[in-house]
């Protein structure tokens, strides 16, 4: 067993800021259950030890990692939480509608497309907005891709963008957004920076994939596939596999350099970024922003969301089986940090904010921390420290973290951070 420690932390409300949605990240039966802030009354100290494999025995090589226990953990994760995803579809297509080679004043490629993602008539679609530095005409790009709470229009105020779909959850339709929420969250992206650090980005609305409410399911790619029952894919497996079918695509892009494409999210997409990295190799680098229960926090810790706040007001999320440990915790045979675990030894960014006492910063400090053994496997340095750092004193070593002032958003000081970690990782040595 891992020992961990644990510390104070500052108050946050029950909204949910991103881009330009406000979102109640409870509803009216999940707040009626109680929320701790006492660190106190945190629980047990105690999480499974990634390193020991279901018979007992004790993993000391990467190679005995990567061929018997990692199996072993992303089996725990699809048959207890996410539910099991289907593989890539035979007929899998795309269409690019769109190419630009003077985006931006000439600062920039723009591509859209469209992917099919089920391959099968009638299926669900989604558009990706993508936009590279000029210079991947020549040498092709990173890439930063990134699951948006919007339509891509609201990247910037470029006309051309095609204006993405809003749904009603209360009719469950669907209409083409106005023209006035063209740019509206382009302070959440740093686009210009990071054209200019040399990495493209490119962004999906989650609701493209499939809209996030409680039936959403029948709009998404879910019933295309045979169903696996208690243990059937939920929907942040659902917007992850749909991330994974983006990289379908920027594989065959001759502008991306599809070997350094890094996946990001906010909130409970930071829950599907750490997802669709853990399961998916290809992509290069994770980054998780504020994403608490269910993502980067320590699940054991009762302060916060708790499990049994997200499977009250998201029951959708994950998979049947994950109902079990609403009230029973301490049975959940993984826990955050072996989430993390499953991307090593590729690089982990994790970040909270100080204000963000319902993501649990603490908590996300502690998920990054104790994925620390599984990365010395590879001969990789984890956080390595004994406590939380300061405010806004990032860790960047093959796992990263930061804990900045502020509330549950993604900041401009998150952006610079993540350029500096990808730069660590991503960027071709001379």
């Amino acid at each position: 067993m891992i020992r961990r420690k644990t510390s104070g932390g500052r108050w946050l409300g029950f909204l949910l800021v991103t881009g330009a949605v406000l979102m109640s990240e409870t509803d009216a039966n999940a707040q009626k259950i109680a929320v701790n802030y006492d660190e106190s009354k945190v629980g047990d100290d105690k999480l499974p030890d990634p390193l020991v494999l279901e018979n007992g025995e004790r993993v000391t090589d990467a190679k005995t990692w990567v061929d018997k226990r990692r199996p072993q953990v992303i089996r725990l994760f699809e048959t207890e939480m996410h539910g099991k995803s289907p593989a890539k579809p035979k007929n899998l297509s795309f269409k690019v509608f769109d190419h630009d080679d003077h985006a931006l004043k000439g600062k920039a490629i723009r591509e859209q497309v469209t992917i099919d993602l089920t391959g099968k008539p009638h299926g669900p679609t989604a558009d990706v907005l993508i936009y590279l530095p000029a210079s991947a005409a020549k040498n092709p790009a990173p890439v930063i891709l990134a699951i948006s709470f919007t339509g891509n229009q609201e990247l910037c105020d470029d006309p051309a963008i095609k204006l993405g779909n809003v749904w009603d959850r209360t009719s469950k339709k669907k209409s083409v957004a106005p023209e006035s929420s063209r740019g509206k969250s382009s302070s959440q992206w740093a686009l210009e920076k990071t054209l200019e650090r040399g990495y493209g980005l490119a962004i999906v609305n989650y609701q493209d994939i499939e809209p996030d409410f409680p039936g959403g399911i029948e709009f998404g790619p879910r019933p295309f596939f045979p169903k696996e029952g208690k243990d059937d894919w939920g929907a942040i497996a659902a917007w992850a596999w749909g991330l994974s079918r983006v990289m379908d695509y920027l594989e065959t892009d001759r502008l991306v350099d599809s070997k350094r494409v890094a996946v990001m999210g906010h909130s409970r997409l930071g829950k599907t970024a750490l997802w669709a990295g853990g399961s998916d190799e290809r992509f290069a680098l994770v980054i998780s922003n504020d994403s608490g229960e269910g993502g980067a926090a320590i699940a054991r810790r009762n302060y916060g969301e708790t499990i049994e706040h997200v499977n009250t007001s998201f029951p959708h999320w994950f998979c049947e089986n994950y109902k079990k440990y609403t009230q029973h915790v301490d049975r959940l045979p993984f826990d955050s940090h072996m989430l993390i675990a499953l991307c090593a030894p590729r690089p982990v960014y994790v970040a909270s904010a100080v204000e963000d006492r319902w993501a649990d910063p603490k908590g996300e400090f502690l998920g990054a921390l104790n994925a620390g053994p599984v990365y010395r496997l590879f001969g990789k340095q984890g956080l390595d420290v004994s406590d939380q750092p300061p405010l806004n004193a990032p860790i960047m070593r093959q796992v990263g973290y930061h804990v900045r002032s502020g509330k549950h958003e993604v900041t401009p000081f998150d952006w610079d951070q993540y350029l500096s970690f990808a730069d660590m990782h991503l960027k071709p040595r001379s």
